[in-house]
């Protein structure tokens, strides 16, 4: 069976959408028992290893050898920017109690991505993008507010590092989607692992941190490291090469609720009501911002043929 262009975009992206959920959950469990150097340094060391053993089986490899100087210099900064994005990220899912409250909150990754291209590549608002912008912003303030007039304890600790790693996250994306169609998913894959673990090895030097862990961390860091650093960024990447990132982000918006089935599942726990209401918000708005962008290709389309 031909399966359509569209259609395969749409399942890589569901599958991207399933694994990512599953690091939220993995990952929780073995912060809870490493430093996040130690964390850091098996789990991309292991994301590299899946990533190299699947090259050299495609004979991906070869395409690294073929890179012209401009994406290498495009790889260097998505590498730095993913270290930056994904350290934060990270640091938020160790300190904040419940992962499905990271992933909600997670959901600003759109919002930024719309807002960089408004300034970056000059795009416009539609309705769609305004009214899910306001969605995104009253669901993320929702889940944040610990109800407390002190400024500097307004919100939940951990929303800043969530934002701060949506903000790199999103534009390393929108450097990603330029490159897509010269560089291979894989080599994109496999630049973001070995920068992560380069960064992580340096940060074990740094803290003197030991390389033994314990056995349950070292499972639940190979699981997540075979979801996250392999398959999560390999299907999300792939996806953009059969459909545009809008329609990627609107599927990719169901993460949120398998990891707050899973994260009932491990830990037993649910965000508070309020708090799934704001998330709930947030998947509303991030759809709302993907289908005004899905929108606007399809115009464009239309008045380029």
């Amino acid at each position: 069976m031909v399966i359509k262009k569209e259609t395969r975009g749409i399942l890589l992206s569901l599958l991207g959408a399933i694994a990512v959920s599953n690091v939220y959950i993995f990952s929780k469990a073995a912060l809870k028992e490493t430093h996040l150097a130690q964390f850091g340094f098996y789990w991309f060391g292991l994301g590299l290893l899946w990533n190299l053993l699947y090259s050299i089986k495609g004979r991906k490899v070869r395409t690294i050898r073929k890179l012209q100087k401009q994406t290498i210099w495009a790889l260097i900064v998505i590498g730095l920017l993913e270290v930056g994005g994904t350290t934060f990220f990270f640091t938020a899912i160790q300190v904040v109690e419940n992962p499905a409250i990271v992933s909600f909150l997670a959901n600003f990754n759109p919002f930024f991505v719309t807002l960089l291209g408004i300034i970056i590549l000059r795009e416009q608002f539609g309705k769609y993008e305004i009214a899910g912008i306001a969605l995104t912003l009253a669901g993320a303030f929702i889940i944040s507010y610990k109800g407390n007039t002190e400024m500097g304890k307004l919100f939940t600790h951990g929303t800043e590092y969530i934002i701060i790693s949506a903000v790199l996250f999103s534009s390393a994306a929108i450097i990603a989607k330029k490159n897509i169609m010269v560089v291979d998913p894989v080599v994109l894959s496999i630049s973001r692992s070995t920068f992560l673990l380069l960064f992580s090895f340096i940060m074990m030097c740094i803290y003197c941190e030991s390389f033994v862990i314990p056995v349950s961390a070292a499972v639940n860091i190979s699981i997540g490291s075979l979801l996250g650093p392999f398959l999560t960024v390999f299907t999300s990447y792939l996806a953009l090469k059969y459909i545009g990132a809008g329609k990627a982000s609107i599927v990719r918006s169901s993460r949120s609720l398998f990891v707050l089935l899973g994260a009932y599942i491990y830990f037993n726990t649910l965000p508070y009501d309020y708090q799934i209401i704001g998330g709930l918000f947030t998947i509303a708005g991030v759809i709302l911002i993907s289908t005004g962008s899905v929108r606007r290709n399809r115009r464009l389309k239309r008045i380029q043929s």
